[in-house]
């Protein structure tokens, strides 16, 4: 059973979210917030498995409270390769398509999906699962605003140091390249003519060599270290 918990500050649009997920019988929504202070309280108290976040909370509000939810506490310096907390909820992120900056910070402070506000009931139920399991989702539209925002803020310090490029091997580097275009699991090991098992195996060395947690961190790194290069 995946647990949820709703963060909107309209109280109609949480009620359908509760009302659309908790209608699926792997699902359950554990908690309701209306505001990030509310929601990094509840994180840290349900423990959801995934936190479904609404954009439309203020910029500055939002993002902190992805950020506090998906990091809930920086380890020393000395403890940084430590794994994660698995119990660390997975962030879901709700948002306009032309807020590709506010998906581009939220992505910086940890967030593991981003799907379209307008997205149809079965896309997001879809979404929440996909999330839960460890998976990245990052719809087409919001693929490409993302590739932009990263280009456009190329003067921002990088989220991690493009010099972990070098630490990937020749196989590793061609199914970055994948993730990084949108591709799934099973769509790189047709690709690559190996077994979905192995190319997850890959997304997992490449997330531990560059210091990332989520496939989405992975496509930002792709950019920002030049292995790959959107078309103009």
């Amino acid at each position: 059973m995946v647990s949820v918990l709703v963060v909107n500050d309209q109280s109609l649009q949480r009620l359908a979210l509760r009302m659309l997920l908790a209608a699926q019988p792997d699902l359950k929504v554990v908690g309701e917030a209306a505001s990030g202070a509310e929601a990094v309280g509840l994180s840290a108290a349900l423990r959801p498995d995934v936190v479904l976040v609404d954009s439309r909370l203020s910029q500055a509000d939002g993002i902190e409270t992805v950020r506090r939810i998906a990091r809930p506490q920086r380890l020393p310096r000395h403890l940084e390769s430590v794994p994660a907390d698995p119990h660390t909820p997975r962030v879901l992120v709700l948002t306009p398509a032309d807020r590709d900056g506010y998906a581009y910070a939220a992505l910086r402070a940890g967030a593991r999906g981003f799907l379209l506000d307008d997205a149809a009931p079965d896309e997001l139920v879809s979404a929440v699962r996909i999330v839960a399991a460890g998976d990245a989702v990052i719809t087409p539209g919001l693929t490409r605003a993302l590739i932009d925002a990263v280009r456009q803020q190329h003067t921002t310090r990088p989220l991690f140091p493009t010099s972990g490029l070098d630490s990937l091997t020749g196989r590793e580097r061609d199914v970055l390249v994948a993730v990084a275009s949108g591709w799934s699991n099973t769509e790189i090991a047709e690709w690559l003519s190996i077994a979905p098992t192995t190319v997850k195996t890959h997304v997992s060395n490449i997330l531990a060599k560059i210091g990332a947690h989520a496939r989405t961190q992975a496509v930002a790194f792709a950019y920002e270290s030049g292995l790959v290069r959107p078309a103009a």
